[in-house]
C-alpha cells in the first residue's frame, strides 16, 4: 500500500523511529541495520512495508529497498513473521543473511535469537533458489567479497608487504575458499597472513 515515507527524523530508537510529515508523527519500525545507517540525519527517506493486523496497522522502514526485498522474503516463510523477520535483520547485515541462505549456512542462523534448527533450515530450502535467481544476491555477494578483498589489499600493503605478493596470498585464500567467501577483512588478512 506504501511504498515510502519521507519527512523529519525526529527521534531514532534501535527499534524504531518517528518521522514528521505535516506536523504528524508516522511511528516506524526499523532494524538495528537501518538504523545504523540513519546516523545522524534530520530528514530521511525509508522504504516501507505496510502490515495490517486484526489489533494494528504497522509500518516497517528499510533505508535499502534491498533490505526491505530481503524482509518480504523472509516473511513469506511459514512461521516467520514481521518481527521475528526484523529481528534476524537485526542481527545479520544484508550481505551475511545472504551468504547464509545461498551457502546453507545453518549455524548462522540458528545464531539470530529465537531461529532454532528447524527454522533456519525452512529459511534457505524456501529462499535459497529465489536469491540465487535473483540478480541482488550475485550483486550483494561480488560487492561485499570486492569490498573485503580490497580492505584486506590494502591492509596487507600497510603492514610492509608489496601488492604483487599481497595480492597473490589473498587469491590463494579466496581460491581455497571458493565454497565460502570470507566473512571480514580480519579474516582474510589473517588466513593470508599464514600464506605469506
Amino acid at each position: 500500500m506504501y511504498s515510502y515515507i519521507k519527512g523529519k527524523l525526529v527521534e531514532k530508537h534501535p527499534t524504531h523511529a518517528i518521522i514528521d510529515i505535516g506536523g504528524m508523527g508516522y511511528m516506524v519500525h526499523i532494524s538495528l541495520y537501518t538504523y545504523t545507517q540513519l546516523g545522524d540525519r534530520e530528514e530521511c527517506m525509508l522504504h516501507l512495508h505496510h502490515v495490517v493486523r486484526e489489533d494494528a496497522h504497522l509500518l516497517f522502514g528499510f533505508m535499502e529497498e534491498q533490505e526491505r526485498n530481503l524482509f518480504r522474503q523472509l516473511i513469506s516463510v511459514s512461521g516467520i513473521g514481521a518481527n521475528t523477520a526484523r529481528l534476524i535483520l537485526s542481527s545479520l547485515s544484508p550481505e551475511e543473511l545472504v551468504e547464509a541462505i545461498v551457502h546453507k549456512d545453518v549455524s548462522t542462523l540458528k545464531s539470530v535469537k529465537g531461529i532454532g534448527a528447524r527454522s533456519a533450515e525452512r529459511i534457505i530450502v524456501d529462499l535459497k533458489d529465489k536469491l540465487e535467481k535473483t540478480d541482488f544476491s550475485e550483486e550483494i555477494l561480488h560487492i561485499s567479497h570486492n569490498t573485503i578483498k580490497q580492505e584486506a589489499l590494502t591492509g596487507l600493503i600497510i603492514l610492509g608487504f608489496s601488492k604483487v605478493q599481497a595480492e597473490k596470498a589473498i587469491d590463494k585464500v579466496l581460491q581455497a575458499e571458493k565454497e565460502v567467501a570470507p566473512s571480514s577483512v580480519e579474516s582474510l588478512i589473517k588466513e593470508a597472513l599464514r600464506v605469506l
